[in-house]
């Protein structure tokens, strides 16, 4: 595995910056390297700054797979699919961060740190972590919506 393959890019706004920082554990558990964008702190920030800033990352190659956390994970997510090669996947339980990698290859997890709790989020994060793409009838979809983005 290259380092890329091995980092997983994070990054919050104020809404979701303490959810972003315990989570980090969740994926050095698993072995992976971790490429903190922000937030830090409780001062507002513009969760679409912090979303770009993900997705730019995996675009860079400095990282394989991104993780995002704002108020309920919308907007962020909005920010972050705006990029060619990136696909956030706001999720909600460990259903929908499994079928968000095997179907869609989703490379980026958003989650809502005033929807869900820690526990959620830490099982969504490992299961998201640990689920391969199924590609086959899949590839075509995928395609299509790298196409439709810039």
């Amino acid at each position: 595995m290259t380092d890329a393959a091995k980092t997983v890019a994070i990054a919050a706004d104020h809404a979701g910056y303490a959810l972003k920082d315990q989570l980090r554990a969740v994926i050095e558990a698993q072995g992976l390297a971790v490429l903190d964008l922000g937030t830090n702190g409780p001062d507002r920030v513009d969760y679409p700054d912090f979303g770009h800033a993900v997705a730019q990352a995996i675009r860079d190659g400095r990282a394989s797979r991104g993780l995002v956390v704002c108020g309920t994970g919308i907007g962020i997510s909005i920010a972050v699919n705006r990029h060619r090669g990136a696909r956030a996947a706001l999720c909600h339980d460990v259903t929908t961060a499994r079928l968000s990698r095997q179907h869609n290859d989703a490379n980026v997890l958003a989650l809502g740190a005033r929807i869900i709790g820690f526990e959620t989020a830490r099982d969504c994060l490992a299961v998201f972590l640990s689920t391969d793409y199924e590609g086959g009838r899949h590839g075509d979809r995928i395609a299509k919506l790298d196409a439709s983005t810039a």
